[in-house]
C-alpha cells in the first residue's frame, strides 16, 4: 500500500460539531424510551485525510455516517461541508451538497440495482446532478471512472450486470460511481467487510491510491482495528454513541489512553483485532443506547474501574475528551474520555 500522505493544515472538508441523533424506542406511548444513538460527537476531516471510526455493532458509527450523508436527519448539532450546514438544508441545496460527499456501502451487491448495467449504475450520479453535455460525454466519463477503479477493459465491463461480476468487481463499480463526481469526501461504511481477503486488500489499495492521486478524504467506518491502523491517518474509537478516544493511528495504537481501546489491542495481540474478540476480553455486553449508564458510560464493563476499587467519579462524572498529547496541529491531538488515563497501560 502507498504511504500515508502529509495532511494539509487548513483545508477542512468536513466539520462535525456536537452531533446528536436520537430515536424513540419501543414500549407504550407514555413510556417510550429515547435511544441515544449518537450522543454529542465532534470531529474534523481535512483534505486528503482518512479518519477511521472504530466500534462494535450498535455503537453508533454507522448512524454517524448516515447523518453525515443526510440519509437521516440529526436531532441537533452541525455538519459543515463547503460552508453549508448539512444538518439544516433540504431539497436542491441538499442535492448540491451531496455532489461533494459520496458514499460506498458495505454490501457491494445490495448497493447496486440488479436491473442496471454497470454503465447505467455509474452514469446515474451524472444524470441526477446534470453533469455532462451529452450522452457521449457521459459515456466517456463512465469509462474513465471504470479505468480509475481498475476495471478493464471498461468498454466490455460496462455492459455487464452486477450478477456477472465478482464481489471485488462490484465494490469497484461502487467506488467508480462514488468517484465520478469528483467528491471532496467519501463516506465508506465497512467497504471491505463482506469481501474475501484477496479482494479486500485490492480495494484498500485502490482507495488509498485514489486518496493520494486525487486528494479525496475518507470517513472510514470499520469494526476492525487492524484495518483502521493500516488505512487511516487518525482513528476515533466509538463507544455507546460517543467518541472515547481519538488520535493519530500510530500514537493511539502504541499508547492507548482509554481502557476500551486497550481491550481492542489486547484482542489484537491474540491475532484478532476485531470488536467481537474484544468483547471476550471485557465482561458483559454493551449497555443499550436507550439506557446509557450514569457517569462514564464504559464503567460497567471497565477492568480499570474494578482494579482501582470502583471510584465514585466513574459512576457519577461523565468524562469528556481531554488532550493527552498535543499534536503538530490541533486536529491531530491524542485525546481520551477517561478520568484515569495515567493508570491505563
Amino acid at each position: 500500500m502507498s504511504e500515508k500522505n502529509v495532511i494539509p493544515k487548513n483545508e477542512t472538508v468536513l466539520s462535525v460539531s456536537d452531533l446528536v441523533v436520537r430515536f424513540e424506542g419501543g414500549g407504550r406511548q407514555s413510556k417510550k424510551k429515547i435511544v441515544r444513538a449518537v450522543d454529542g460527537v465532534s470531529f474534523e476531516i481535512v483534505r486528503g485525510e482518512i479518519l477511521a471510526l472504530v466500534g462494535e455493532s450498535g455503537c453508533g458509527k454507522s448512524t454517524i455516517a448516515m447523518a453525515v450523508m443526510r440519509l437521516l436527519k440529526p436531532t441537533s448539532g452541525q455538519i459543515i461541508s463547503g460552508g453549508v450546514n448539512l444538518a439544516t438544508i433540504h431539497g436542491r441545496a441538499l442535492q448540491r451538497a451531496r455532489q461533494r460527499i459520496q458514499m460506498i456501502f458495505q454490501d457491494p451487491f445490495g448497493s447496486l440495482d440488479p436491473r442496471q448495467t454497470v454503465m447505467e449504475a455509474v452514469s446515474e450520479p451524472l444524470l441526477i446532478h446534470k453533469v455532462g453535455d451529452s450522452a457521449g460525454e457521459r459515456k466517456e466519463m463512465v469509462f474513465e471512472a471504470l479505468r480509475m477503479a481498475q476495471l478493464n477493459p471498461p468498454e466490455r465491463l460496462s455492459e455487464n450486470f452486477p450478477h456477472e461480476l465478482s464481489g471485488g468487481q462490484r465494490q469497484r463499480v461502487a467506488i467508480a460511481s462514488a468517484m465520478i463526481l469528483s467528491p471532496e469526501l467519501v463516506v465508506a461504511d465497512e467497504p471491505v467487510s463482506m469481501l474475501d481477503v484477496s479482494a479486500r486488500a485490492g480495494i484498500l489499495r485502490l482507495m488509498m491510491d485514489l486518496r493520494d492521486r486525487l486528494g479525496v478524504s475518507y470517513l472510514f467506518i470499520t469494526h476492525d482495528l487492524a484495518t483502521a491502523w493500516v488505512v487511516a491517518d487518525r482513528i476515533a474509537v466509538v463507544y455507546l454513541g460517543r467518541i472515547v478516544e481519538t488520535g493519530p493511528s500510530e500514537v493511539l495504537v502504541k499508547n492507548p489512553a482509554h481502557p476500551y481501546t486497550q481491550a481492542l489491542l489486547n484482542a489484537s495481540q491474540d491475532g484478532d483485532a476485531t470488536i467481537s474478540a474484544a468483547a471476550m476480553v471485557l465482561k458483559g455486553e454493551a449497555p443499550s443506547a436507550a439506557a446509557v449508564p450514569t457517569g462514564c458510560r464504559f464503567h460497567p464493563r471497565c477492568p480499570k474501574y474494578v482494579e482501582l476499587g470502583k471510584p465514585e467519579s466513574c459512576r457519577s462524572e461523565d468524562p469528556r475528551l481531554r488532550v493527552i498529547k498535543k499534536g503538530e496541529i490541533t486536529r491531530r491531538d491524542h485525546s481520551a474520555a477517561c478520568h484515569f488515563t495515567d493508570e491505563v497501560k
